[in-house]
């Protein structure tokens, strides 16, 4: 069952409040996503735990729901 970029916005949103979410269907299937996440609480981080807590925020939902995600996060300038 795909998913629609609004409920990955609001998962990554309701873990990560302050985040600025950008969310593109890369193939219109609903399965294939990239994700551009900008959130303070990112600050110190390793890109790793960075991606980490935005697969955590999706609830299990990657590699079922959700097929493929590219992950672009930071803190703010």
């Amino acid at each position: 069952m795909a998913m629609e970029a609004y409920e990955i916005e609001n998962m990554i949103k309701e873990a990560l409040p302050d985040a600025d979410v950008r969310i593109e269907d890369l193939r219109g299937d609903g399965d294939h996503y990239a994700a551009i996440v900008v959130s303070e609480s990112f600050r110190g981080k390793t890109r790793v735990v960075q991606h980490q807590m935005v697969y955590s925020a999706l609830k299990g939902k990657m590699g079922g729901d959700l097929h493929a995600l590219a992950l672009q996060t930071s803190a703010p300038e």
